[in-house]
C-alpha cells in the first residue's frame, strides 16, 4: 500500500505540473492577441468543481475538478470539448478566438506544445546540473549482460558484452541502444574474450514485446559486504570488498552464485569444496574452501549494484547544462517518435497502458532525481501526442489551421463540431484500452 500511494503521489504531482504548463501555454497566447479564456481548470469538472475562483476584474475563472485526467482552458469563440456550441451561434466578438486572424489561433493552438517540450528541455538541464550524468559503459561491464528468453532464442548468451550494432558502437544502456539492436542486421558481442556476432531478425521488436521482460540487465558481481567469523570465508583468507568473479573456474555473476550454491544445498550429494577466483584491490587470486554442511560461506554481499560496476559521471556547469539538456530532450523526443511505429503492431497494441502503467515508471521509493526525470519524459510524450492532427487534440485544431490558411476559408462550425466530437470518441476509446490492459496485466 505504501508503494502505491508513493507512486500515485508521484504520478498527481507530475501531471498536474504537466497540465498547468500545457493550458498555460494555450492561456498566455490567448492573452497576448487578448483573446478572453473564461476559465483555466486543473482536472476535468462534470458536474462540479472542487475548487474555483474569479479575480476581481477578471475574466477568467480558475478552479480544480475532481477527475484528474487532465485539465483544459475554454476560450471564448472555440469549439473545444466543452462543446459550447450556443456561444457559436450568437454575434462574433473582437475578444474571441474565432475573430483572431488565423496566425494567431495557430500559435494559441500550439503553445501548450510548446511549453511542454521547453519545460521537459529546462527539467533535463536542471537535472544534468545538479546530478550530472551517470551511466555504465556497456563496453566495460566486466560480467557483460544478462538476457531475456527472446534474446537467448535469437542468439545472445548470458555473460555476452555488447560491443556495436551494424559497426556503430554502443556507449550505454538506454533506449536508444534498443532501438539500434532491433534496427540492426547485426551486433557484435565480446563473448569469452573474442568477438561474435548476432544477426538480428526483422520481427525482433514484436518478439521483445511479445515477450514482455526486459531485453537485457547488466550482470554484477558477487562483492562480499561482511564476513561472519570464524565461518568458511573467514578460516580462507576471504575480506570485506573481495569481488568473487569465478566458482569453480566458470565465470559467475551475483545471482548465478546464488541459485548454483542453492541448487548444491538442494542435490545434497555436490562437493563442498569450491575454488574461487577474486579480485582485491586490483588483483585476482584463486582459493579453494569447504562450505559448511548447508553450503554456505558465512558472508553477506552487496546489493547496492551501481556500487559494484564501472560508472561514468560527467558534471555540466549552469550554462553547460543548457544545451546539454536541450540535445537529450531532443534525443528523447527522436527515440519516442521512432518507438511509436510498434503501436500500430498486435503485439505493441498490447503494451498500451494508461494510468496504471504511467504510475509504474515512478520509483516505489521517493527519488527526486527520477521524479524529475520521469517527468520530463512525460512532458515529451505530451508534447509529442498533443500534435498529434486528431480531432479534440491541438494537432487537430493546428490541421484545421493550416487547412484555411491555405485555402483562405475556414471549416463550417458544423463539420468543427463534428470533428470534435469524432475525436473525444477515439481519444475515449483509447483511454478505456489503455486502462483496460492495465486491469488485464494486474489480473493475470
Amino acid at each position: 500500500m505504501e508503494t502505491f500511494l508513493i507512486r500515485a503521489l508521484q504520478l498527481i504531482m507530475s501531471l498536474s505540473l504537466l497540465v498547468i504548463v500545457h493550458e498555460g501555454g494555450h492561456f498566455l497566447f490567448a492573452r497576448l492577441f487578448k483573446t478572453r479564456v473564461e476559465k483555466f481548470c486543473l482536472f476535468f469538472d462534470p458536474w462540479f468543481t472542487l475548487f474555483k475562483f474569479k479575480p476581481k476584474n477578471s475574466d477568467t475563472e480558475y478552479g480544480i475538478g475532481w477527475l484528474p485526467l487532465g485539465g483544459y482552458v475554454k476560450i471564448s469563440g472555440m469549439i473545444d470539448e466543452s462543446m459550447d456550441t450556443e456561444q457559436m451561434q450568437q454575434p462574433m466578438q473582437p475578444w474571441e478566438f474565432r475573430a483572431k486572424p488565423a496566425w494567431q489561433r495557430l500559435l494559441i493552438m500550439v503553445g501548450g506544445v510548446v511549453f511542454n517540450f521547453l519545460l521537459a528541455l529546462f527539467i533535463y538541464s536542471m537535472i544534468l546540473f545538479t546530478w550530472g550524468d551517470e551511466y555504465v559503459p556497456v563496453q566495460k561491464a566486466p560480467l557483460g549482460m544478462e538476457f531475456n528468453e527472446t534474446a537467448k532464442n535469437i542468439g545472445f548468451r548470458n555473460g555476452d558484452i555488447l560491443i556495436s550494432a551494424d559497426g556503430v558502437p554502443f556507449e550505454r544502456y538506454d533506449g536508444d541502444l534498443l532501438t539500434s539492436i532491433v534496427d540492426a542486421r547485426q551486433v557484435t558481442v565480446l563473448r569469452g574474450g573474442e568477438q561474435a556476432s548476432v544477426y538480428i531478425p526483422e520481427d525482433m521488436m514484436e518478439r521483445l514485446l511479445a515477450d514482455s521482460v526486459r531485453f537485457a540487465s547488466f550482470r554484477y558481481p558477487y562483492v562480499i559486504d561482511s564476513i561472519c567469523a570464524n565461518r568458511p570465508a573467514a578460516l580462507a583468507g576471504l575480506q570485506p570488498g573481495d569481488s568473487i568473479t569465478q566458482l569453480d573456474g566458470e565465470n559467475i555473476a551475483y545471482f548465478d552464485f546464488k541459485k548454483e550454491m542453492l541448487r548444491r544445498q538442494k542435490d545434497g550429494s555436490a562437493p563442498h569444496d569450491i575454488t574461487l577466483t577474486y579480485v582485491r584491490a586490483g588483483v585476482t587470486d584463486t582459493i579453494t574452501l569447504a562450505t559448511d554442511s548447508l553450503y554456505e560461506m558465512g558472508v553477506v554481499a552487496r546489493i547496492t549494484t551501481n556500487q559494484l560496476l564501472p560508472v561514468v559521471r560527467k558534471e555540466y556547469s549552469f550554462l553547460a547544462s543548457l544545451p546539454a539538456g536541450a540535445a537529450l530532450g531532443v534525443k528523447t523526443l527522436k527515440g519516442y517518435v521512432g518507438q511509436m511505429k510498434y503501436l500500430f503492431s498486435k503485439e505493441g497494441a498490447k503494451q498500451l497502458g494508461g494510468f496504471g502503467t504511467i504510475g509504474s515508471i515512478f520509483p516505489a521509493t521517493w527519488d527526486w532525481h527520477q521524479f524529475w526525470y520521469m517527468t520530463a519524459f512525460l512532458s515529451i510524450i505530451l508534447a509529442f501526442m498533443n500534435i498529434l492532427p486528431i480531432p479534440a487534440l491541438d494537432g487537430g485544431h493546428v490541421l484545421f489551421l493550416i487547412y484555411e490558411i491555405v485555402a483562405r476559408r475556414k471549416p463550417s462550425d458544423k463539420f468543427m463540431e463534428r470533428a470534435q466530437m469524432v475525436g473525444m470518441f477515439l481519444l475515449f476509446g483509447l483511454l478505456l484500452w489503455a486502462n483496460f490492459n492495465d486491469i488485464l496485466r494486474f489480473l493475470f
